[in-house]
């Protein structure tokens, strides 16, 4: 067979199949590991670290925290110097850190290899996106988003099982797992076929000073198409950090007294959800415009979040979860795709990388906000602020994104 003819093949191959795409979602699953995987560990980690648990949440903030400060920089560098040449270190960066993290016996040397896989962390959610913009176009990135979406969210729904299940033998057990980020390391570096930045436009890119790049990359991002998707991506982790992940499972504890295994369960719920439905994506996406999608995204969050609070029973909850991970199965990998077509492939991985600090913004903010309507209120208050917080939402996206 010919080389053209193998070309032609490949095109045709469902994007599942493409080993390029394979290897992207094997970074997606690496870039979801670092919180999920480690949080069932925290109690024994607690106990035998003599920590208190209030500060748990450090774990996790200075884990996040890089990807909230460094997102600009590295679409910046990735935009002119290559997606390899900052991801392959990243990924080796989270590996060697995160796995040393098992062999800590002190909370502040645990804490200081923490914030260095996060520093290892913070490019790998952005630039496995960016590399979907820059592998395909039109509907097969719709589509390649969709499945990238349902592989982050299986993801997140075993890994807190298979770090249960480690952590069971000994706290530090789930901290090995970042290991598996080596040999995905080799195969973006030696595997990978992507293109990067070369030809005329990013010849020139190089050739400018990195002043008039940061000036026009501003001008870009300050399009109102772009502003509105960065809002409504900060917002689906308001939502998902805030109301679901943080105040969920105290209305179940509260409300039904449920044993951990149930909390977990009911959790991975909105992951399955969401799988399913961003696995459809592809066909959605060819009905209804994107803009629609991420819409309607948020009147499903508000019918959700409603719902919550007049739930009589415990296993009906799977109710609003499903209807939760149906509006992030259609509204987040629909932002990224849209996010794709609207950037100048010139600044594409700066504009995933600005998103990437929205996201942080909306982990960091999430818990707050709806700390504050508990607060207020009490647990059903969260779930009355998360309503109404998806339904200003809505209106703005919609202003900012209707011409």
């Amino acid at each position: 067979m010919h080389s053209a003819d193998n070309e032609k093949f490949e095109r045709r191959k469902p994007v599942y199949q493409e080993l390029n795409f394979q290897i992207v979602c094997a970074v997606t699953l690496i870039a979801v590991l670092g919180v999920s995987s480690v949080t069932p560990a925290f109690p024994k980690l607690a106990t035998v670290l003599n920590i208190n648990p209030k500060d748990f949440g450090l774990l996790v903030t200075v884990f996040t925290l890089p990807a909230f400060i460094l997102g600009p920089v590295i679409g910046v560098v990735a935009d002119r110097w290559g997606r390899k040449k900052i991801l392959v270190p990243s990924l080796f960066l989270f590996a060697i850190a995160g796995t040393a993290c098992a062999f800590a016996r002190d909370f502040n040397l645990l804490l200081f290899l923490r914030l260095l896989q996060g520093i290892g962390a913070a490019s790998l959610l952005s630039l496995s996106i960016t590399l979907i913009g820059d592998l395909y176009t039109e509907d097969r990135r719709t589509t390649a988003m969709g499945y990238s979406a349902s592989i982050s969210s299986v993801g997140t729904a075993t890994y807190p099982i298979i770090g249960g299940a480690l952590a069971t033998m000994g706290w530090y057990y789930p901290f090995i797992l970042p290991i598996f980020a080596i040999p995905i390391g080799l195969l973006v570096l030696f595997v990978l076929k992507n293109p990067e930045p070369k030809g005329d436009v990013y010849d020139g890119l190089r050739q400018r000073n990195l002043q008039e790049y940061l000036r026009n990359a501003v001008k870009v991002l300050q399009n109102r198409q772009l502003f509105g998707l960065f809002i409504a991506s900060a917002a689906n982790f308001v939502f998902l950090y805030g109301a679901y992940v943080t105040y969920l499972p105290q209305l179940i504890n509260d409300t039904f007294k449920a044993p951990p295994t149930v909390i977990g369960l009911l959790l991975s719920s909105v992951s399955v959800a969401i799988t399913i439905t961003s696995a459809q994506l592809g066909r959605l996406a060819r009905r209804f415009p994107a803009t629609n999608l991420i819409s309607a995204s948020y009147i499903l969050y508000a019918l959700a979040m409603f719902i919550v609070p007049f739930v009589p029973n415990i296993w009906l909850l799977l109710i609003p979860s499903t209807i939760f991970g149906i509006g992030l199965g259609i509204g987040f990998p629909s932002i990224q795709t849209l996010l794709a077509d609207l950037a100048p492939r010139e600044y594409l991985a700066t504009i995933i990388s600005v998103n990437g600090t929205f996201f942080g913004l909306g982990q960091t903010l999430g818990p707050l906000l709806m700390g504050y309507a508990f607060g207020f209120g009490g647990i059903s208050s969260v779930f009355y602020a998360a309503t109404g917080f998806a339904i200003l939402i809505f209106f703005v996206f919609r202003y900012c994104t209707c011409r």
